[in-house]
């Protein structure tokens, strides 16, 4: 049995004899107790503080004595001076062995430490990123034994890091030497290590201890918006957050009119790659001003979209993914320098990662949601929902995973409404109508207050009352429903027909009107049929992809629901429901989750191992493609009534008994002449 003090680390529980004077850090290191250090034990990164435990422990079957470990000394002292060390902590690599000891190393000195992603969840991100600091003393030249600089370095980083070889650009090269002499032979040194394996590579060097961070972007390309997020890839944090209207739009709307674009316009893809990149190089600058960063600080991207932003991003012709077979010119994940997209508003050597895409019309950010929701890890049947312009859809447990796209186009985001306006300060977000006097009230994003409320006019005098987003017409849409302002197949009644003069004549249909502000030069803002009809094709494009995966999974009702997308979370579930946006399930059953497909994006971003785990996740998913399902078009049809034609939501009736109404007289806009219009120019 061994003479030599026993060190028990916690939380890990980990122990192991080690001779007197050995330093805490030593002793973690040959445990493989996750500690963390940039400088290598020098005592001047401050990251492997430890904070010790005294008393009896029969747990661990060890008491500890005061002396059980070295004296404070000048390094910690002078760290503590500087910086500040919190009560009962020490540095780990100055702390030495002297007795049986208890070390606690708390969450922020792991290497590997857990970022809870939101407060809702439980799930956490393990810190683990591809590009990590680490400092090195190197050897001075001598004229006896000529080495290069960078091979000096090579060694340096063998020898105090076991890191065998590395590879570094000619850019790199050009500072080296000027950073290693204004360093006095010490810097710190950035490597990038693909979770694929290959040489480590110098993505950047800094004279001394660089103690200035290393952040990432995860960003989640959209047709309509493009959404990053700056993040801090020693901690996890989210530094700051920011997105932009994705140029491209001007092109077209939805996915097909853009590839529509690139095949009637020579040279139509190149532009729009363009546009994209300059969008990004953009939205790098604003969100490293608004994170209070220096951009060259910024050293991964992880990017996730849709396959037709994919190639049009990586500058590859998408004319191919506009008809049958739906071909991507590669599905696998990507890895490659920011420099080759022309992304130079970052550092030079940054490093880009796309996630795989599932197949030709479900894309990366279908992946991305996979690895964020994970559900193929449920017991039970979760239909996960990420809406937008292109809306993905998962469905599964632990026997199997489907998935599929829908072109549900950018009704949902606030396009293609006559009032409509993306989610911004003055919008109407939330909306209710009194069933009995059919007299609305509502919300706008920047106010809590509802507009029947004291203070309403004085909370939204800056920002006024300027349109109505995404989940405004959803609610809106819903509520006039439950009003009895509109019929089941998606027709909007006259004043007679309604009792109430807010059901205003336009053209041969009518529109609900909500807000008129127009006496003082304000907006009108009103719900027209034409906005009815745009959510209603949107609503069942959505609908029909969920059913359809449901029936290859031989079901006709799922166990729960996730409303994933940044516009997902802002959806009211019961409003969803009425609409018939999604298979009826129990409303306490259908929850949101954010931006998943951003969350995953962070994932991959913040782990490596989460990149292998999601391209292995990816090859097991099972792809329906909407496109060439004759099903589909028969779901889609059922599902423009509101809240579904043949499906009788018993879930929905229990909490909400929607009203017999029906306003087709055979003139006019009828609901199914309306819509088999529409249905043919889509």
């Amino acid at each position: 049995m061994s003479t030599d003090p026993l060190v028990v680390f916690t939380p890990s529980g980990k122990r192991g004899h080690f001779p007197v004077g050995t330093p805490i850090l030593t002793a973690a290191r040959q445990l493989g107790v996750d500690l963390d250090s940039v400088c290598g034990g020098r005592g001047i990164c401050s990251k492997c503080q430890i904070t010790p435990s005294y008393g009896e422990f029969p747990k661990h079957g060890v008491t500890v004595h005061d002396g059980a470990l070295s004296e404070w000394n000048a390094v910690e002292e002078r760290y503590k001076s500087k910086r500040g060390l919190k009560e009962g902590r020490r540095l780990g690599c100055q702390a030495t062995v002297q007795g049986d000891v208890v070390i606690d190393v708390p969450p922020e000195s792991q290497v590997h430490r857990q970022v809870v992603r939101k407060a809702a969840s439980a799930r956490a991100i393990m810190m683990d990123p591809a590009t990590r600091l680490y400092f090195v003393e190197v050897e001075e030249p001598d004229m006896h034994s000529p080495t290069g600089d960078l091979e000096r370095v090579e060694r340096a980083l063998r020898d105090q890091w076991q890191i065998k070889e590395v590879t570094a650009d000619l850019s790199l090269l050009a500072k080296l030497q000027t950073t290693l002499r204004k360093g006095k032979w010490q810097v710190t040194v950035a490597l990038h290590v693909d979770h694929r394996g290959g040489t480590p590579r110098v993505i950047d060097i800094w004279p001394g201890l660089h103690e200035g961070g290393l952040y990432g972007l995860a960003i989640d390309l959209g047709s309509t918006t493009i959404a990053a997020h700056l993040t801090d890839l020693d901690t996890g944090a989210v530094i700051a957050s920011s997105g932009l209207m994705n140029p491209q739009i001007r092109f077209g709307e939805d996915l097909m009119s853009r590839v529509s674009y690139a095949m009637m316009n020579p040279g139509g893809d190149k532009e729009m790659t363009r546009a994209v990149r300059e969008a990004i190089n953009d939205l790098t600058t604003s969100i490293a001003e608004e994170g209070k960063i220096d951009p060259s600080l910024i050293v991964e991207t992880v990017f996730v979209c849709n396959p037709v932003m994919h190639h049009l991003l990586l500058g590859l012709d998408p004319v191919e993914l506009g008809q049958a077979p739906f071909a991507l010119t590669t599905s696998e994940s990507i890895t490659l320098p920011a420099t080759e997209m022309d992304l130079t508003n970052m550092n030079p050597r940054a490093q880009v990662y796309i996630l795989p895409c599932i197949a030709g019309h479900v894309g990366a950010d279908a992946a991305a949601v996979a690895l964020s929701e994970e559900p193929g890890k449920s017991k039970d049947l979760v239909l996960v929902v990420d809406v937008g312009t292109n809306a993905e859809i998962l469905l599964g447990n632990t026997e199997r995973v489907l998935a599929c796209s829908s072109p549900t186009g950018p009704a949902f985001e606030g396009a293609q409404i006559s009032s409509g306006q993306r989610a911004a300060p003055g919008a109407i977000e939330r909306i209710e109508i009194d069933p009995v006097t059919k007299e609305p009230r509502f919300r706008v994003i920047g106010s809590d207050l509802w507009s029947d409320e004291d203070g309403f006019a004085e909370a939204t005098a800056v920002t006024g009352i300027t349109g109505i987003c995404g989940s405004g017409i959803i609610e809106a849409v819903a509520e006039m429903r439950m009003a009895g302002l509109l019929d089941e197949s998606g027709l909007i009644g006259s004043a007679a027909q309604t009792g109430t003069d807010r059901s205003v004549p336009e053209g041969r249909t009518h529109a609900y009107l909500i807000h008129d502000a127009s006496a003082e030069g304000g907006p009108r803002i009103t719900v027209t049929q034409g906005d009815i009809r745009a959510i209603q094709l949107a609503k069942s494009a959505l609908y029909a992809g969920a059913r359809l995966l449901m029936d290859e999974m031989g079901v006709d009702r799922v166990d729960r629901v996730v409303l994933a997308g940044a516009f997902g979370a802002h959806i009211s579930t019961k409003h969803a429901m009425v609409l018939g946006m999604i298979p009826d399930a129990p409303l306490d059953k259908v929850t949101s989750a954010g931006n998943a497909a951003g969350t995953g994006a962070r994932i991959a971003l913040c782990n490596i191992s989460a990149r292998t785990e999601i391209e292995r996740v990816v090859r097991e998913i099972t792809k329906v493609e909407t496109a060439i399902e004759p099903k589909f078009q028969e779901h889609f049809v059922a599902a423009n009534a509101i809240p579904h034609k043949t499906d009788p939501f018993p879930d929905l009736a229990k909490v909400v008994t929607l009203p017999h109404v029906s306003f087709n007289t055979g003139g006019g806009d009828s609901a199914d002449g309306g819509g088999r219009r529409r249905r043919r120019r889509a």
